[in-house]
């Protein structure tokens, strides 16, 4: 391509970049702010203006996303917005904005107590809004990636500031979650790395869109693709929490702030999941869904996927089951999620995919109401300092001194289990009617075992999300415990009403976020 052709093509994507622009302008703007607020106002000043500002950034953020009628190649193929990717950021930037909202209203002197030193201990440093806006540079460009090198360096951005988001607070246990972050995330970057170099040896191309990639694979044995395939999947597998690169996740949520770990169990599994879906994808047909050939199936990537959906929703159910800490509960409960979200993947069609954006869509709200609701009840506990200020022994007996959370987390954990009236139940029939349509197509018995298996964990994961409900409803208060009963201001009511909402709402009517899914 001659280079004026270039420069004008270059100069032609900056209106589709808009939004990841502005993200790093503000990006900018807050660290400059965070320097002259440092020396002019308070600490409690400097810490609700900067989340101000950050929830202003993002939510023009949020309208530019929405606005923007750019669509297509961008910066000579390196990027691609299109429908789907502009969906994600919307839900990307939207649960950045909920984290940031919740921080702001818990560190409040109304929601801190003076008995809840837990909650203070877990205060985070105001560099944690740069920080959370470079995080969401990356998640864009995740969505918008279609180039091995755009997605290799935007996962390491995530990365990075992933790591630097979970080790922020001053605690030894942060420093050791982090740590433990960073060395399983730079073992699955270079897995990922050297899958990536074999996919370009065997293409001699980076470009997944082109149709060079796709013919050169459907030139090669079919094992060797596959295993390339499975390779570079390993830097998406870590940011979905997925096994066998799940590990980290459990002491990485132990050790982040509240707030963080809420995040990283909603917006990286968003991006993660779309770049995932676009690898698959370009896969020749007979390399993606397995075809019965003489009572024998041929290789594909259909049945590793579905072995790795059904390994990730076992090991985060049954692991789940004994765990007493209400943080590494819910970091099991996202590695089985992120088994449940393969499942529309493993379908490999067009009702799989839909569905695996619907699970996402609602996730969003689940998962998010169930991290701020339970710190919401345990902010209002103090215990012995040996006690694990996280443990869920602090939730016993307060569903009758705060009736509306409790009643609002019962309806949480419901979803999570996938029980009406409840649209985490929808999210799910409509992943597994399309993994059996997918396996009423492939005769693939790992599609088979998935389906029951995956619907039998349902059943699992009844006792370890019942096990809230039942402490805060049927258990007395221990006398060691010491409750603040002040009444929540408005403003966390306000935000429970805002994240459950959806979550009955979209079960009566799932239509309405279908609708919107199909007309972007």
């Amino acid at each position: 391509m001659p280079l004026i052709d270039q420069l004008n093509d270059l100069l032609s994507s900056l209106g589709g970049f808009g939004p990841i622009l502005w993200l790093s302008f503000a990006f900018c703007s807050l660290l400059i702010a965070e320097l002259i607020l440092a020396r002019t106002t308070s600490s409690a000043q400097k810490r609700k203006w900067l989340a101000i500002v950050t929830i202003l950034a993002l939510g023009i953020t949020t309208y530019w996303t929405v606005a923007s009628s750019t669509r297509g190649f961008l910066f000579l193929h390196l990027l691609f917005v299109d429908n789907q990717a502009i969906f994600l950021q919307l839900l990307i930037a939207l649960a950045g904005i909920f984290v940031v909202l919740y921080e702001l209203i818990t560190t409040s002197d109304h929601v801190v107590t003076s008995t809840a030193s837990s909650a203070r201990s877990e205060r985070l440093p105001v560099e944690w809004y740069s920080l959370l806006l470079a995080i969401l540079i990356g998640l864009f460009l995740m969505t918008i990636s279609v180039n091995l090198l755009s997605i290799y360096l935007s996962i390491e951005l995530v990365s990075i500031c992933s790591y630097l988001l979970t080790a922020l607070t001053a605690e030894r246990k942060t420093s050791e979650g982090g740590l433990k972050y960073l060395l399983f995330g730079a073992v699955s970057s270079a897995i990922m790395l050297y899958g990536m170099s074999l996919l370009y040896g065997i293409t001699g191309t980076l470009d997944l869109t082109t149709e060079a990639f796709g013919m050169e694979l459907a030139h090669q044995d079919s094992a060797v693709v596959i295993v390339a395939m499975l390779l570079t999947l390993a830097g998406l597998l870590f940011k979905l929490a997925g096994v066998p690169f799940h590990i980290w996740t459990p002491d990485a949520y132990e050790a982040a702030p509240i707030p963080v770990a809420a995040f990283f169990s909603v917006a990286p599994k968003a991006a993660a999941i779309l770049v995932l879906m676009r690898l698959v994808t370009v896969l020749p047909a007979e390399l993606s869904t397995a075809d019965m050939i003489l009572g024998a199936s041929t290789a594909s990537l259909q049945t590793p996927l579905a072995v790795l959906a059904l390994a990730g929703i076992l090991i985060g159910n049954l692991s789940a089951l004994r765990q007493t800490n209400a943080k590494r509960l819910l970091a099991y409960s996202t590695i089985a999620h992120a088994g449940f979200l393969l499942v529309g993947v493993v379908a490999f069609n067009q009702a799989g995919f839909e569905a695996v954006f619907f699970y996402i869509s609602t996730y969003l709200f689940i998962s998010l109401a169930a991290f701020f609701l339970i710190d919401l009840l345990i902010r209002r506990v103090d215990q012995e300092e040996s006690v694990d200020p996280f443990t869920l022994s602090r939730l016993t007996g307060l569903g009758a001194k705060f009736p509306f959370i409790a009643v609002a987390l019962t309806v949480v954990m419901l979803a999570l289990t996938g029980l009406p009236p409840t649209v985490g139940f929808t999210a799910k029939l409509l992943a597994f009617s399309a993994l059996f349509d997918a396996y009423q197509h492939s005769s693939d018995n790992w599609l088979l075992a998935l389906f029951v298996l995956g619907l039998l964990n349902a059943l699992i994961s009844l006792v370890y999300y019942l096990k809230i409900p039942f402490l805060l409803f049927f258990r007395a208060t221990p006398e060691s415990n010491r409750i603040d009963t002040s009444e929540l201001p408005v403003s966390v009511l306000l935000l429970t009403l805002v994240l459950v909402i959806p979550i009955i709402g979209l079960f009566v009517k799932p239509d309405w976020l279908l609708n919107v899914m199909t007309g972007w």
